[in-house]
């Protein structure tokens, strides 16, 4: 093998390598909100852009680095979308359950009853 292709190898397992713990953290804690949508979404157009520029170059380590780089960050916008939903019901959930312990404390200190609904959905 010549010089150039054993050093695509190399730089295309450790792009691989660098990215891995982002992703596995994403997909271990559901918690992307320090991703921001609109660079991942910028992300996956290029990348769609950038392989017909790839696609078109002989096979080689290129296209490994490319095509995982395509998955990693489809993989991270559809994270980031389905995940970011379902903490938008989280929040809304801790916003209900912090309003009526609200209720319940300005009832408290102000010696008045408050009917609390039910914090079980």
């Amino acid at each position: 093998m010549n010089i150039p292709v054993v050093a695509g190898m190399i730089s295309t397992m450790l792009f691989a390598a660098s990215m891995l713990p982002m992703l596995l953290k994403a997909a271990r804690t559901k918690d992307l909100t320090s991703y921001s949508v609109g660079n991942i979404v910028m992300t996956n157009v290029a990348n769609a852009v950038h392989s017909v520029y790839v696609f078109d170059l002989p096979a080689g380590p290129v296209w490994l680095l490319h095509s995982f780089y395509v998955v990693a960050s489809a993989l991270m916008l559809v994270w980031c979308l389905r995940y970011r939903q379902d903490s938008g019901q989280d929040r809304a959930q801790e916003a209900s359950e912090r309003s009526a312990a609200e209720r319940l404390l300005g009832a408290a200190t102000t010696g008045t009853s408050v009917a609390i609904p039910s914090l079980n959905h």
